[in-house]
């Protein structure tokens, strides 16, 4: 059954691994969609409002035609190496000026975008009559080689389109054509930002599905596990109802031996008190197998009949019965209250102070005191103990139901893990309240409240 919930819960993870991972994917997906659609848009938008930036400023683009002309004759002549041309390509007096111009063009025909721009020149290449090309310049697209534009890095951006340019000319009887390139690389201020809000239906509809997921996956995990501790405590629940059973039989088989002792069968009042301990221990012991097959198993409500008691004389009784049971363990009281009338359940609480008592025992102690004192209006009953203690990490869980605190070697101690888990449930269903300070090797203190 273990094996087969834990293959069940890693078959379940697994599962809810791939479908996140594949829903990852496809918004990835439709990510770079999205964004190879964008960027085809502002290609589209910016080819729409210009062929090419020659119809920007007709006296700029002509100063640079001259500007390439000079520099290409002034080569011919052996003037200027292709060093000095690129430089002066690149140096060029209307770079300023004409990246300007193409700002606002862009600012006044694409207004819903903010774009930042670079024109970057990639080839210088002159053709002399039928010879063999002179490739003066030839370069991949570098923001260093920027002609105009306020780019600062070709990092974020992306290719708008290539500008190539021929020129016929001649000089010297000589007629060369130069061929240049240019490419424009735009970037969108804020681009992430638009395209995440082109994707707000997508992304919420992602993040919800994944987190659906999530949710069922761990709501079907917890009930997985804890429909595998019931499981698990209810198969036990055979073997291990002997020792929840154990403090009634016990006391019973005591009191029957002390009966067969001719002297206490001829003194009247010892006589009848072991009669009464025996009735007593045998009503609870039906009581018992009721209250465990309807209240912790069937989780049923609690149903308390309360009456009228003294509270001294009800925790006298108490733990009379709890040295019959256990002789070896040294049992104190310290009432510093007297006469303390409640209303309560006498059996619940009886058997809730006596899983408290057991639990001392089984934990290692062999002195015990039980205290009772008044708090404002409410009256204090503490159970303090000698034994191992429980470590600081564990005492919020000591009354969750099934949970059993595991000390060393005493993990293998009897027990449904049902006790304490009560005890909180009948002092709650008193209007109470029970509290622990313990710490490992010091002992413990368990401490009831309850209203006068």
């Amino acid at each position: 059954m273990k094996q087969r919930i834990n293959l069940l819960i890693a078959f379940s993870v697994v599962a809810l691994i791939v479908l996140s991972t594949m829903q990852c994917y496809l918004v990835k997906t439709t990510y770079d969609y999205k964004v190879a659609q964008f960027h085809t848009q502002i290609k589209n938008e910016i080819a729409q409002i210009s062929n090419n930036y020659s119809d920007i400023d007709s006296v700029l683009v002509s100063r640079k035609e001259a500007l390439y002309t000079n520099l290409s004759e002034k080569y011919i002549q052996g003037k200027n190496s292709k060093t000095d041309i690129k430089k002066g390509i690149l140096e060029n007096e209307y770079r300023s000026a004409l990246t300007a111009q193409i700002q606002r063009k862009f600012e006044r025909d694409l207004p819903n975008f903010k774009i930042d721009f670079a024109i970057v020149l990639n080839k210088f290449i002159l053709y002399k009559n039928t010879k063999k090309a002179d490739t003066i310049f030839s370069e991949k697209p570098f923001i260093r080689n920027k002609l105009y534009g306020n780019l600062a890095s070709l990092n974020h951006a992306f290719l708008v389109r290539n500008y190539v340019g021929t020129t016929n000319g001649t000089f010297e009887n000589q007629e060369y054509q130069l061929l240049t390139e240019d490419s424009m690389y735009v970037s969108v201020i804020d681009w992430e930002m638009i395209i995440l809000r082109r994707m707000a239906f997508i992304l919420v509809l992602s993040l919800f599905s994944i987190l659906t997921l999530i949710t069922l996956f761990v709501i079907a995990l917890k009930a997985l596990i804890k429909q595998k501790k019931v499981s698990d405590v209810k198969t036990d629940f055979i073997n291990n109802i002997t020792h929840e059973l154990k403090t009634p039989l016990a006391t019973l088989g005591i009191s029957t031996k002390i009966l067969e002792q001719k002297n206490i069968r001829e003194n009247d009042e010892n006589f009848n008190a072991i009669i009464n301990t025996i009735s007593r221990q045998n009503n609870r012991l039906q009581s018992l197998i009721d209250q465990v097959m309807a209240n912790s198993l069937a989780e049923n409500e609690i149903e308390l009949q309360k009456e009228k008691i003294e509270a001294e004389d009800f925790l006298q009784i108490i733990v009379n019965d709890f040295k019959i049971t256990y002789p070896k363990i040294d049992i104190k009281t310290d009432f510093q209250t007297q006469k303390t009338n409640l209303i309560l359940d006498k059996f619940h609480l009886t058997t809730a102070l006596l899983n408290v008592l057991e639990n001392a025992v089984k934990y290692g102690s062999n002195t015990i005191i039980v205290k009772t004192k008044q708090v404002e209006n409410q009256f204090s009953i503490s159970i303090e103990d000698n034994g191992i203690g429980i470590a600081k990490n564990k005492q919020s869980l000591l009354f969750e139901k099934f949970y059993r605190v595991e000390q060393g070697n005493l993990h293998n101690t009897k027990g449904l893990g049902l006790g304490l888990y009560y005890v909180d449930q009948i002092v709650k269903a008193h209007q109470g309240s029970v509290n622990v300070i313990s710490d490992l090797g010091k002992g413990t203190q368990f401490t009831i409240l309850l209203k006068v």
